[in-house]
């Protein structure tokens, strides 16, 4: 079972514990146009694999491989993040099923559900908690 962590959780771990990582598996064009997560306050970076692959959506087969490229480590504590949280939760649990067994999942991801008017980004997730963030 992958545990949802909440935004301000998973900043503080960033903040504090030098074997937390966060994965943005969103796709490239969500990390230009909505932004991703600055972690400069934290000495990191978030680390950007696509959990599906626009513009088929498909699964990206390489995702495990390429965050052993990218240095993550079965040791390492990993948080993932997506739109809402749904995707990151898919990718955690298949990242576990690979031996990253300290995987997490980013509670409403970066832009969280809609509002009464159908906008992201203002009820919860990383942005609505007035974590650090930037456009790429």
């Amino acid at each position: 079972m992958v545990e949802n962590v909440a935004p301000a959780d998973v900043w503080d771990a960033l903040l504090s514990d030098p074997a937390a990582a966060l994965v943005d598996v969103r796709t490239e064009a969500e990390w230009t146009f909505v932004g991703v997560p600055d972690l400069s306050q934290a000495g990191k970076r978030v680390l950007l694999i696509p959990w599906q692959v626009f513009p088929t959506m498909a699964v990206n087969s390489d995702f495990v491989e390429q965050m052993a490229d990218a240095g993550v480590t079965p040791a390492d504590r990993v948080y993932y993040l997506c739109r809402s949280g749904v995707r990151s939760l898919a990718a955690a649990r298949a990242a576990i099923a690979c031996g990253f067994v300290h995987g997490f999942n980013v509670a409403d991801g970066f832009e969280g559900p809609v509002n009464a008017r159908g906008h992201r980004g203002q009820v919860a997730g990383w942005k609505a908690a007035g974590l650090p963030w930037r456009q790429r």
